[in-house]
């Protein structure tokens, strides 16, 4: 892949021949920005390409750039033998040398119209070089992560240029000529050809250029918005998934509530169990009148009179059906006392209310809970 970093020249001297000796930095360490669309990489807005101190400063790396030609602006294809004569206005002195986290360049100029140009203000340098980009995430040793890093880096030609869009800082980026595009491999490995200068960084859909470091805080503002925006989405799904399950909740409730409605008894239905359990207790009593009736179920009821009229054997291992057909039998044969009757004939007599406030008690009690079923 091909890169331009961009500088500004300093330290200018003429010789005495005329030609013009400068110094510049160009190339340094650590993180470059780029569009996904410079790398290969559409679907990404913005690219983190680390570039390693053992790739910057490597023993290959520097030799590249002894002798390496300078041009005015960036050719469109790299600078080889074919073409030097036609593009090279200078090139780098001698040998290129580390100084902190840049690459120290001695350069000459000997072409007189790039050394006017020079003189006159343009006086930015931007190096086009090559390289390869290794795909893979990573953390920068001062914690600064990564989506790619540079390796292999070797010089092809140093540019004067009018702006160079980085300013007074080596960057890549796309450059105002675009020099040597090749194709793009889709290998974790790629060569590629690009430029480098102001950085275009892609913002809601628009292409922006700004500054390296404009490039990186609106990459941080992207990612912490993209952040923001997840954890919304989260939000909003965990809201809803509660609401959802509170519906649910309230449902079942509805549901629940509506069977105890259709299932409580109606005031016909109590009537008529009321008229059942006094027809019972009137027949129980005829059959036997010791019989306790009181808070005792219609299917027990029975079975005792089945039992006091039949003998206990008739009961044994008899089944609720087979005891309610004997407690016809036996009671369709039984006169069931006229209480109206006897007092007509009789006269009306005192009783003991104690015993018919008892027995009032007991009818009443076992009424309030035969509708929920008997035995």
């Amino acid at each position: 892949m091909q890169f331009t970093d961009a500088v500004t020249i300093a330290g200018t001297r003429r010789t005495d021949d005329g030609y013009l000796v400068a110094e510049a930095k160009a190339v340094r360490t650590g993180i470059q920005l780029y569009t996904g669309d410079e790398v290969g990489k559409p679907e990404m807005s913005v690219v983190r390409v680390y570039r390693p101190p053992d790739s910057v400063f490597s023993d290959a790396s520097l030799q590249s750039f002894t002798h390496a030609p300078v041009t005015m602006d960036h050719p469109k294809d790299p600078v080889t033998a074919d073409n030097w004569k036609d593009l090279a206005v200078g090139e780098v002195s001698t040998a290129a040398k580390r100084d902190g986290e840049w690459v120290y360049l001695p350069l000459i100029l000997k072409d007189a119209a790039a050394i006017k140009g020079v003189e006159g203000g343009k006086r930015e340098l931007s190096a086009g070089y090559v390289c390869e980009l290794v795909w893979g995430d990573g953390v920068t040793p001062d914690g600064q992560q990564f989506d790619a890093q540079q390796s292999n880096i070797k010089i092809n030609h140093l540019a004067v240029v009018d702006r160079a869009r980085a300013g007074s800082k080596a960057r890549i980026g796309d450059s105002a000529i675009t020099w040597g595009a090749a194709p793009i491999s889709t290998t974790d490995k790629e060569t590629v050809d690009m430029t480098e200068a102001l950085r275009t960084v892609v913002v809601d859909g628009l292409s922006v250029q700004t500054t390296d470091q404009g490039a990186q805080a609106i990459a941080k503002l992207q990612k912490d918005l993209e952040s923001s925006a997840a954890k919304i989405t989260a939000n909003d799904a965990a809201h809803s998934a509660a609401i959802a399950k509170k519906d649910e909740e309230i449902g079942t409730l509805k549901a629940e509530n509506q069977k105890l409605k259709d299932a409580a008894p109606k005031p016909a239905d109590l009537d008529k169990l009321v008229a059942d359990r006094a027809a019972l207790v009137t027949s129980i009593k005829a059959i036997d009148s010791k019989i306790e009736v009181s808070g005792v179920s219609d299917s027990d009821l029975r079975r005792a009179a089945v039992k006091a009229k039949l003998g206990d054997e008739m009961v044994k291992d008899a089944s609720d059906a087979e005891i309610s057909g004997m407690f016809k039998a036996i009671a369709k044969d039984v006169k069931t006392a006229d209480p109206f009757a006897a007092v007509v004939k009789d006269g009306a007599t005192q009783h003991d209310s104690n015993s018919a406030a008892t027995a009032h008690k007991a009818m009443t009690d076992h009424l309030t809970s035969a509708w929920m079923g008997t035995k």
